[in-house]
């Protein structure tokens, strides 16, 4: 008997921990997907270090200087001639880069 109290107390405490485990996991990846995206053409260097992954503040100024000495960019992979920015980085954040 005790031995069966012992395995329904795990079984709960198991079910509560992986169940809000579960519940947060699923509540992260539909909203924020699309809520993580920035238009390379309009945004500025703040914005844009939030939400490219690889991305920091040095960078992303690097991406205004190019972008208001070199014009707009028409594509994501257009971003590989900034200067420490290759198609590794482009890749990784396929998905949340916009140009319109």
């Amino acid at each position: 008997m005790k031995a069966h109290k012992l395995f329904i107390s795990f079984f709960a405490v198991l079910v509560f921990c992986y169940g809000n485990l579960v519940l947060a996991d699923n509540t992260e990846s539909g909203d924020m997907a699309t809520a993580m995206t920035v238009n390379i053409n309009e945004a500025d260097a703040e914005a844009l270090a939030e939400v490219l992954d690889g991305i920091g503040p040095n960078r992303a100024q690097a991406i205004i200087i190019y972008r208001d000495e070199h014009g707009r960019f028409y594509t994501p992979e257009e971003l590989s001639a900034v200067r420490g920015i290759g198609a590794a980085t482009i890749k990784k954040n396929e998905g949340r880069i916009a140009v319109e």
